[in-house]
């Protein structure tokens, strides 16, 4: 089985300490988004979880405890976008995440480590160009340190366009620009480019079109070979292993204006002094009429070879 940290939240950045916990207790509760009252257990164990998949765009915190995990095999994926505070109010100094990214790719390796570039939104100050400057200059910092970086384009959904009425979409146009020189970018550079649910012309320019976090690409992180039940994706025409994820909506502090997983930062407040670190759920304890469910876990690595 695979484990998703960070999907719904940044719990690296933020509840680090909660999530190390729950790595001592062996267990975590994740309380149903669609239907609260409903809670599914989900053990932590290497045994039953064959990956540890995480989503951040602040390792830091989680450094000096790698070896807490250490039995568990893991891969991260790292946001670093060019954005300012004005954007990303909470996200830290970007030389500061890259440094933490190296020291996790001396640690666990590069194939364990990608990169996200997303998303990209157009405006007056974050021009194409600028992109295309900003994204050469983080492939130069981090060439060694990543086998890949995946990039998509801004979505605006209701709740984007609540909290980012200013954002536009980047036009067909745009998005084939930067698509071609990232993948030339990339390519000098001997770094693979990916594109998340994009246009799946893009691959004539060389970019990996299968999607960002797909059975084959962990399976490249950790070298086994995985037997992944079928099952519909989160969203039409995705490959990728988004299930089993342990954090929950409204709850990201980073509180970017352009983020997926906010309602808004009233609730996030709100939600954010609910959270115990010693509460087997992020936010807030179990009920009277919560109903625990037991997930059925197994392993997925394959009897076959080895990658």
């Amino acid at each position: 089985m695979i484990i998703n940290v960070g999907q719904r939240t940044d719990i690296p950045a933020f509840y680090s300490d909660w999530f190390f916990e729950r790595i001592k207790e062996g267990f975590v509760l994740v309380r149903n988004p669609y239907y609260p009252e409903q809670i599914t257990k989900y053990k932590l164990n290497p045994e039953v979880v064959d990956v540890l998949s995480f989503c951040t765009k602040n390792p830091t915190p989680m450094l000096k405890r790698l070896d807490e995990i250490s039995s568990f095999r893991q891969y991260w994926s790292i946001t670093i976008t060019p954005y300012g505070k004005e954007i990303e109010p909470n996200v830290p100094n970007k030389k500061e995440i890259i440094a933490s990214v190296k020291r996790l790719s001396e640690k666990l390796g590069k194939k364990s480590v990608a990169i996200r570039y997303d998303p990209v939104f157009i405006s007056e100050k974050y021009s194409v160009d600028f992109h295309l400057r900003a994204f050469e200059k983080l492939i130069s910092e981090l060439e060694d340190y990543t086998e890949q970086i995946v990039f998509s384009f801004i979505d605006l959904y209701e709740k984007t366009k609540r909290n980012f009425p200013e954002a536009r979409s980047v036009t067909p146009k745009e998005q084939k620009v930067l698509a071609k020189a990232f993948a030339e970018i990339g390519s000098a550079h001997s770094v693979s480019i990916r594109s998340c649910l994009e246009n799946p012309e893009f691959q004539k320019y060389g970019i990996d079109v299968s999607g960002c976090l797909t059975k084959e690409v962990l399976e490249k992180a950790i070298g086994e070979r995985l037997e992944v039940p079928k099952k519909k994706g989160a969203r039409a025409d995705c490959s990728c292993l988004l299930g089993n994820d342990i954090g929950e909506y409204n709850t990201c502090m980073h509180l970017c204006k352009y983020c997926y997983a906010n309602y808004n930062k009233e609730t996030v407040l709100r939600n954010f002094k609910n959270h115990n670190p010693f509460s087997p759920l992020l936010i807030g304890e179990v009920r009277k009429e919560d109903v625990i469910k037991e997930a059925q876990q197994h392993s997925f690595i394959s009897n076959q070879l080895t990658l």
